[in-house]
């Protein structure tokens, strides 16, 4: 059973609606914490709330898009109005984007994906930075991807480009706060399954990589006031390399760098 590790503590996540934000807001959902889910439309709202009200705690969903800049105010002034503070912040919210040769990339996807994956993510820490600030232990944990190992993947320029950066922005934003109790981290989940993963590898067998439940754990041991790190990258990895049949069984592990 969950020990209620986030009990009272406020949360925003955002992608909860699939993938690992979903298996992230369900994890802190089972611990206790009280819950902002930004989604896009009403019925995603509808059904986070029937899927975790049972755990307790009280979820807000704001209805919006994270890629408009006008809705950041919105989501600021309903956190303020129904919690009054901000404890932790996971941004999980993705966009692959289109895989293809630089070259060939139109400018509407290019914005896309520079939208999603950093400049949305520049908008929440530059809205939420007053309520992170007055919390005891704000923690906040940005997604990274292994493709910022080589500083770039090809025809995966703008996802590998914007996590590049999102990287770069988080550790300054960790340097920024060093004198404060907020904590910034970056998780690497890996390879795990979900659509963005089977988007980039379609001949891949899904049950060969870990499940977004499986990643949730590092996400809430990241989030917990023992948690003193700061400005790093974390990759998960399995402990011992396995046939694809007893993969699952092993247990996974974070390094940081």
């Amino acid at each position: 059973m969950p020990n209620c590790r986030l009990k009272n503590q406020v949360a925003l996540i955002t992608g909860a609606s699939r993938g690992i934000g979903h298996a992230v807001a369900k994890k802190f959902a089972e611990e206790g914490a009280e819950l902002i889910l930004p989604v896009r439309d009403e019925e995603c709202a509808k059904n986070l709330i029937k899927e975790l009200s049972p755990f307790g705690g009280k979820i807000l969903t704001p209805v919006g898009d994270l890629t408009d800049s006008s809705f950041f105010p919105r989501l600021s002034e309903a956190v303020e109005k129904k919690f009054q503070r901000l404890d932790i912040l996971i941004a999980s919210a993705g966009e692959l984007g289109p895989i293809s040769l630089l070259s060939n990339i139109d400018d509407a996807d290019w914005e896309k994906v520079l939208d999603i994956n950093l400049t949305a993510n520049f908008r929440l820490i530059k809205t939420f930075d007053p309520l992170l600030r007055r919390a005891k232990a704000a923690r906040l944990v940005f997604v990274t991807s292994g493709v910022t190992r080589n500083q770039g993947r090809a025809k995966l320029g703008p996802y590998s480009l914007t996590k590049c950066a999102l990287e770069a922005m988080a550790k300054t934003y960790a340097y920024e706060t060093a004198d404060t109790p907020i904590r910034i981290n970056l998780l690497n989940p890996g390879p795990t399954r979900t659509s963005m993963r089977a988007a980039v590898c379609p001949d891949e067998d899904p049950l060969t990589v870990k499940s977004p439940e499986r990643v949730s754990e590092f996400f809430l041991n990241l989030c917990l006031p023992e948690c003193q790190d700061s400005g790093r990258i974390f990759d998960i990895t399995l402990d011992t390399p396995t046939p694809a049949a007893t993969m699952l069984d092993f247990p996974c592990r974070a390094t940081a760098r």
